[in-house]
Parts: structure tokens; sequence; C-alpha cells
């Protein structure tokens, strides 16, 4: 009977192939993936990539919007204080334009519309985080500053015109300020104009101009709460955002655990079945090398 001369060599190449197999199987215990190379599964390691991606993707866009969300939590609370603040405005123009004051309590209201004044500035240059909030894209340095040596005095925007916004994984980009000259110094909304020009009329005891300094001041007030209902617009839609990168991260980290990990019940039968194999194959060629199995040819 005529023995195939490779007979040896396939037999060691099949035992070469089932320790391969032994470790892979092994390692994927160990490891509890499924898939551990390239080679192995192109396709789940190609999705895998994917959905690598887009995880990343959404946990970038949870951390700079919880940075986001803070920023446009403050601007709205500086802009309330400023509603506040021209509330009491309000109230003393209208109270000083009544043409019964004496000219020293018109400078009293002045003093009190200064105090406003001054802490509306304060507001106007509020920072978060050490980022100016109503610079613009001029987040570095405060955006207003005053010049009390004119009458009345003068407020200059260092700031720009930039409307900063963020992107979240799906939908439109959503903004994250409101460049601040829009609100304190655009001539259809002078905040800090506003109060400046109630201030050097009182001080100069021109009561007939109250009526319109309250006017103006009226319509600023009216001015910044639009611009509040527009900032908790994209608060709205920041959180809403945010909790759906957040879910969508829940989701496909469940998906691409369950397409990389091993199922280890299954693994373990096979990585049995392969150390049987390999010792069956050890026998074989130990009998060969022995010479009883051609004895028995």
């Amino acid at each position: 009977m005529r023995v195939n001369p490779y007979f040896v060599t396939n037999l060691s190449g099949a035992l070469d192939q089932t320790q391969a197999t032994e470790q892979q199987l092994s390692t994927e215990i160990s490891s509890g993936l499924g898939v551990t190379s390239i080679g192995q599964n192109p396709v789940a390691a190609a999705q895998n990539a994917q959905l690598l991606n887009q995880i990343g993707i959404d946990v970038s866009f949870t951390q700079s919007s919880n940075l986001a969300q803070g920023m446009l939590n403050v601007t709205d609370s500086a802009l309330g204080s400023v509603v506040t603040q021209l509330d009491q405005a309000i109230s003393l123009s209208t109270q000083g334009s009544n043409g019964t004051l004496s000219t020293s309590q018109m400078q009293a209201i002045s003093n009190q519309l200064a105090g406003i004044r001054d802490e509306v500035l304060s507001l106007a240059n509020t920072s978060y985080q050490g980022q100016y909030v109503f610079g613009g894209s001029q987040t570095s340095g405060p955006p207003f500053t005053l010049n009390t040596g004119t009458t009345p005095a003068t407020v200059t925007y260092n700031g720009d015109n930039v409307v900063n916004q963020i992107q979240p994984p799906t939908g439109q980009p959503i903004a994250l300020n409101v460049p601040g000259d829009q609100i304190f110094t655009a001539s259809s909304s002078n905040v800090l104009g506003a109060l400046n020009t109630a201030i050097a009329d009182f001080a100069s005891g021109n009561a007939a101009a109250g009526a319109t300094d309250t006017a103006a001041l009226n319509s600023a007030l009216s001015f910044v709460s639009q611009q509040r209902v527009t900032l908790d617009n994209s608060i709205n839609r920041l959180n809403t955002a945010s909790s759906l990168a957040t879910t969508e991260q829940t989701q496909l980290t469940s998906v691409q655990t369950n397409l990389m990990q091993a199922d280890i019940p299954a693994v373990s039968t096979q990585l049995s079945l392969v150390k049987s194999q390999q010792t069956a194959l050890i026998n074989v060629i130990a009998a060969l090398g022995s010479g009883s199995l051609f004895d028995k040819l």
C-alpha cells in the first residue's frame, strides 16, 4: 500500500492550525472580545469603527454642551438682573419727571441712576470661566468701557458681532450668545445710552426730558426681555440635543458591546473541540514517529 509522502507534512500543518485556533479562542475568552483583529472579521471591525466614531462625536458634544449650558445660564441670569435694574431706573425716571422735585432731589435721582448704570455695565461685562459672554467672539477682555468725561457719558463696545454656535450631532446649529452691542449700545435698544442720557438730564434738572428718558428705558427693557426669550430657546434646544446625544451614546455603546463581545459558552465549546483535535493529531504524529502506524498499514 502506497503512503501519501505529504501525509506527515499535512498532519504538521493541521497541528499548527489547531494551535493557532486554540490561541485565538483562548484570547477571546480572556479578553471577552469576539473580534480581536480586522482580518478576523472585516465587516464587524468596520462596523465597530463607525460605532466608536459616532460614540466619540456624542461624547465630545455632551462635554462641550455642558460648558455651553453653563455660559447660557450665566448670560440669561445677567440679563435677568439687567431687567431688574431697568425696572428700578424706569421707576426713578417716572418719579423725576412729575415736575414737583427740587434740584437736589433731581440730583439724587441722577446719582441713583448712575449707580444703576454702573451695575448694568458690570453685568454687561459678565464673564464665565474666564470668557466674557457679551463680547461676541472677543471673549478675552471686557467688552464695554465707560467714559464719564463727556456729557452724557459714553460707552465703547470692544467686542464684535459674531454669534457663537455649537453643532449638535443632528439638527441645526444652536446660538450660544447675543453680541453685547445689540443689547447695550445699539441705537434701537441702547440700554447704557438710555441710562447715561437720563443721568445727565436729571443732573441738569431737566425734568421735561423725563418722559423721553422713561420711554427710552422702557424700549430698552422690552428688547432685553426679547433677548432672554431667544436665550431661553437656545437653552431648551441645547438641553434637548444633549439629552439625545447621551441617549444615543448609551444605545450605540450597547450595540458596539454586543457586536464585539465573545459568546463565551460557544467559544468554550469550540476550544474544547480544538484541544481534542490537537491531542488526536499529536497522538497520530507520535505513532508515525515510532513506526507503529506503518506496521498497521
